[in-house]
């Protein structure tokens, strides 16, 4: 017999106790297990819950940023508009930066009058100035509503935008150099003044332009600038603070041997100013015009010196012995594959010069250059080099030169004025150029002329070689011109400022900003050749469609 049986026959209470304990003990587990299972339930459901709590409130906020919250709106930007100032006169510059900060550029300039705008009422008084005097203004890229207007100073020699860290190391503005010798800093944004200095640059002097930009060499945390004053065969040079307008040192004096203007160039770590007459070419270090002024040397990055340029500059006249040119008309900075290269024009030819070794890459025939060379792009990313020479009277060519080689891939006869505006580029999505350009185009064969030649303007794009398209014709008389994209990659316009200059009795005075695309759809067609590949209103379709893009 079983142990178990023999052992719940000799003790039956026992054994019953222990069915008991066992059923107890089975109870026990399956009220614990039905705790669990309760517990776990209600913690699902509340995970169920946050889920879709949290959903419920990420769907409110984005609904809320869809359509509750309005989104920024986009300026709408006017295809032409014009700005009318009576009784003044207008100086040559003309400047496109975003002053009110809304993406959307927008142009200063500068103008002689006794009041100015309705807009503002200000007068020449009101700055302590006598009347009429100039003014600086900006107006808006969108609709040509004035933004600000300043009373700046009796003349203006010169003005600048675009300049950071004028005035503070956040700051954008503008610099006036005025007559009598006056530096005031505007802030872009506002058109207030930010500093005011006087300084005695001489008599009969004239500033050579553009004013440089230097790096901080006061240590104040804001760039500096320095200014080159040209008075007979003399270059005074002027370094002055950025933060205030206070001059840093003394001036410095440079001897030349006639007029001069001059260029900056950046030789990786170093800067160097060359300076030309009509036949010599200067050079100085940044460095050595630093320590002429202060007479102190400090250590800078960019106060470094190129040793391959000092081997080739004479210490005592500052010449460059490797170059001699003649007859010097204009120079150029040329971007290349390393640093940039020098372009010199002198009344026979164009050479590009290797600013590492100054060594000769190319010359080029072409005489008696008449406006400073332009960069454009005839082919897709291949630096091209716009050149307008004079080849009689009234006439001039137009070369586009393919900068690497001195090739040139297209050229273009004019009947032109000797004050016709330079010509201007527009960067397009297809990595090429459009090309703006002065003149009046004569058939060739028609040699009479028995008039001046019109000032139209003309547009020129690659994929039509063998096509001008005529924009406009302008009988007033053009003070300054611009092209830009007002918008980045987009709304490409050009600007005008006509009136009368400074040297003339006050009239009226006129900006202009004019979308292209409004010129292209009601332009006139003209066909280089006598091939006319597709019909005229193929081409100003094909060329209105054409999209634009902003260069880094």
């Amino acid at each position: 017999m079983d142990n178990k049986d023999l052992e719940g026959e000799i003790h039956p209470l026992k054994t019953e106790d222990i069915k008991a304990q066992e059923n107890h003990e089975n109870s026990v587990e399956r009220r614990i297990v039905s705790k669990q299972s309760s517990r776990l339930s209600r913690l699902s459901r509340w995970r169920t819950a946050a889920f879709f709590i949290s959903l419920f409130l990420c769907l409110i906020i984005v609904f809320a940023f869809s359509f509750i919250i309005p989104c920024p709106e986009r300026p709408v930007s006017e295809r032409t508009w014009f700005r009318n100032y009576d009784n003044a006169v207008a100086y040559q510059f003309l400047a496109i930066e975003d002053a009110n900060e809304d993406k959307v550029q927008d142009v200063v300039f500068a103008f002689k009058a006794s009041n100015g705008s309705s807009s503002f009422n200000r007068t020449c008084l009101d700055e302590g100035l006598p009347s009429p005097c100039a003014f600086v203004a900006a107006v808006s890229g969108t609709n040509g509503r004035a933004l600000w207007e300043r009373p700046a100073a009796e003349e203006v020699e010169w003005m600048e935008c675009g300049i950071k860290q004028l005035g503070a190391a956040e700051a954008q503005g503008c610099l006036v150099v005025g007559k009598p010798v006056s530096l005031t800093a505007v802030d872009l944004r506002t058109g207030e003044v930010r500093w005011r200095q006087s300084n005695d640059f001489g008599a009969n002097y004239t500033v050579l332009t553009p004013v440089s930009v230097i790096p901080d060499v006061d240590s104040d945390g804001v760039q500096d600038l320095i200014i080159f004053i040209a008075t007979g065969d003399k270059i005074k040079t002027f370094i002055h603070s950025g933060k205030n307008g206070k001059q840093i040192g003394s001036t410095g004096n440079l001897n030349m041997d006639g007029k001069a203007r001059y260029i900056r160039l950046n030789l990786d770590s170093s800067y160097y100013f060359l300076f030309y007459t009509e036949n010599s070419l200067y050079a100085y270090s940044l460095k050595d015009l630093h320590s002429a002024a202060t007479g102190m040397e400090i250590k800078l990055p960019s106060l470094e010196q190129d040793p391959q340029w000092e081997k080739n500059i004479d210490r005592t006249t500052h010449r460059l012995s490797l170059l001699s040119f003649g007859d010097i008309r204009y120079l150029a900075k040329i971007p290349g594959r390393s640093r940039e290269n020098i372009l010199v024009v002198n009344s026979e030819m164009a050479t590009l010069i290797n600013a590492q070794n100054l060594q000769t890459l190319w010359t080029l025939n072409v005489s008696r250059v008449v406006s400073e060379p332009l960069l454009g792009y005839y082919k897709p990313d291949v630096l091209g080099i716009v050149l307008e020479s004079e080849i009689g009277p009234n006439r001039k060519k137009v070369m586009i030169v393919e900068s690497g080689s001195g090739a040139v891939q297209w050229d273009l006869k004019l009947n032109s004025r000797a004050e016709s505006p330079g010509p201007a580029t527009l960067s397009t999505a297809d990595h090429r150029s459009t090309f703006l350009i002065w003149g009046e185009y004569q058939v060739p064969g028609d040699e009479t002329r028995s008039r001046a030649p019109l000032q139209k303007l003309y547009l020129f794009h690659p994929s039509y070689t063998n096509v001008l398209l005529e924009l406009r014709n302008s009988t007033d008389q053009i003070i300054a011109f611009n092209a830009t994209l007002f918008e980045r990659s987009r709304h490409a316009c050009y600007v005008l400022l006509r009136g009368p200059q400074p040297s003339e009795e006050p009239g009226s005075v006129s900006l202009m900003k004019r979308k292209l695309k409004e010129d292209v759809s009601e332009s006139r067609v003209i066909w280089l050749s006598q091939v006319a590949v597709d019909s005229e209103q193929y081409v100003r379709d094909r060329l209105y469609r054409m999209r634009f893009h902003s260069r880094v």
